[in-house]
């Protein structure tokens, strides 16, 4: 089958064309004929810096296609239903490919509401927002400023906070505000223009998807006894006491795959309370641009590659 794999890391030229054996699934695993796949921060992370041993590697979580071979065991899925999901991570998931084995465990039905695209857009950046929401105990008529509201994770953190009944404040650049606020923030801060700390009042809860410093500072925007969650910068003891010095809980996130919790994210797009925003598309033998424009920072909801 044809894949996108590397035999060392590196930049986006690592990247390579590469014939290898098809896959058999496992016991409690199915094959999925892939359609599209989706590209996320940590595919050119590890593309750097691995931990992976052995190559060549084949990076990609993120998949929507159709199931054409069963495992030992399995029933549900089927062959030929349409399935979409993170697969293995943070081990290798082997989605940058014609074909890719995955566990029952780890994909769920496609939302009927989304194509291949769209949906191969939606795992492992929605499942992250939704942790945050839940990490954080958000609540209806709370007040909940996202960070990045444009961005991969982001933009389903604010669809989904909106779902939970919270006012959401969002961060964004000005030439993003008016697509912010159609996923439903009630208010939209130009990040540029001002530090968002000199523009947001006290929330209950922050969620930060860029790190930094803009961890820190946020701290100082959540109410005494406010929630602070992050997906980039890990909580150390210096972190914890800063945290608690101002008063507010502080946590660090790490999204694992979850049936479960994709069912749930299905039912709320298949009501039309969750749409992936997709900014940009690629074919898979385009991957090296997919990975560049990824790594540029300006990229606006979700990159994908089409498969098939």
């Amino acid at each position: 089958m044809k894949a996108m794999a590397i035999q060392r890391y590196g930049g986006p030229e690592v990247l390579e064309p590469m014939d290898l054996p098809m896959p058999q699934p496992a016991d409690g695993e199915v094959r999925v004929k892939i359609h599209a796949a989706g590209v996320n921060p940590v595919d050119y992370q590890r593309r750097r810096n691995g931990p992976y041993a052995d190559f060549p590697v084949v990076l990609g979580w993120d998949l929507s296609g159709v199931v054409d071979a069963l495992g030992a065991g399995v029933t549900d899925p089927r062959v030929g239903d349409e399935v979409y999901g993170m697969i293995r991570f943070p081990k290798q998931g082997r989605a940058y490919a014609e074909y890719a084995t995955a566990p029952v465990t780890e994909i769920a039905p496609k939302p009927k509401r989304l194509d291949h695209v769209q949906a191969a857009a939606t795992p492992l950046a929605s499942l992250t927002a939704l942790l945050a929401i839940e990490t954080m105990d958000l609540q209806a008529g709370e007040t909940v400023l996202v960070h990045a509201g444009a961005g991969g994770v982001g933009h389903f953190a604010v669809q989904l906070a909106k779902a939970r009944g919270a006012r959401v404040i969002a961060t964004a650049s000005a030439q993003n505000r008016d697509l912010v606020l159609g996923l439903g923030a009630d208010e939209v801060i130009d990040y540029r223009a001002r530090p968002f700390e000199e523009q947001v009042p006290g929330v209950d809860a922050v969620f930060d998807t860029v790190g930094g410093d803009t961890f820190t500072r946020s701290f100082r925007v959540a109410k005494p006894g406010g929630r602070v969650v992050g997906t980039v910068t890990p909580m150390t003891d210096e972190l914890d006491e800063q945290a608690r010095q101002a008063g507010v809980d502080a946590a660090w996130i790490a999204v694992a795959p979850s049936r479960p919790k994709l069912e749930a994210l299905s039912a709320l797009v298949e009501a039309g309370r969750l749409t992936p925003h997709v900014g940009q598309t690629f074919p898979l033998e385009r991957v090296v641009d997919a990975h560049r424009a990824q790594e540029s920072g300006r990229t606006v909801g979700k990159i994908v590659l089409t498969v098939a």
